[in-house]
């Protein structure tokens, strides 16, 4: 699953917490907010918890598409106060991390794993893998009934050529599904992906 090692990042969790299982609709709301994906991003990335300074100070620099040291106090500030007013209690709530505002610290709970379990479901529902797959199999059952019973245009080229063209298309798809799996995943490369998305409410929600 990616990332269940998070079950030994430390802390106590309640038991309600270890055995929550996030619906869709929960995770779509966690994950239509930029500076909520950031702040997955960062922990799922670091596989420890973070100061919420520290995870206020990397978001700036990532919204501003700036290097840490170069983002002002102003921006530092700004990120800081969302996160911890309205974003991490709200994620805390939703069991999602636990967040200990009085020492300032944020941690992933397990319920982190559902992100990574479901995060190709939630950016693929415009073309969801599974229908992809029903189609080229389509595509795939016509091609190969086509050239067994000699249909036109199937005769235009050899049945080779259409083996060929099946082992190919197969072969791009599974190298195209790997790639864009990987690359929609939350935490596997240093700076986050917005999955192409266009950038949603920054401030709240």
């Amino acid at each position: 699953m990616g990332i269940s090692s998070q079950r030994s990042l430390g802390g106590e969790y309640s038991a309600a917490a270890q055995s929550s299982r996030l619906t869709e609709d929960e995770l779509f709301t966690l994950l239509s907010n930029q500076r909520r994906r950031h702040i997955l991003h960062a922990l799922i990335h670091d596989r420890s918890a973070l100061e919420v300074g520290t995870l206020a100070e990397r978001i700036a620099a990532w919204e501003d598409g700036v290097d840490v040291s170069a983002i002002s106090s102003k921006d530092r500030k700004r990120v800081y106060t969302a996160l911890q007013q309205s974003h991490l209690p709200k994620m805390d709530r939703m069991g999602v991390i636990d967040f200990d505002s009085d020492r300032g610290v944020v941690r992933a709970t397990p319920a982190l794993e559902d992100v990574d379990i479901y995060l190709d479901v939630v950016y693929g529902r415009e073309i969801p893998w599974s229908d992809y797959y029903l189609g080229l199999t389509t595509l795939i059952a016509l091609v190969l009934g086509g050239t067994t019973l000699g249909l036109a245009p199937f005769t235009l080229l050899p049945t080779g050529a259409w083996m060929a063209f099946v082992v190919v298309t197969l072969g791009v798809s599974a190298v195209a599904h790997r790639y864009y799996s990987r690359k929609n995943r939350l935490g596997v490369d240093a700076e986050p992906t917005d999955f192409g998305l266009t950038k949603t409410d920054t401030e709240g929600r």
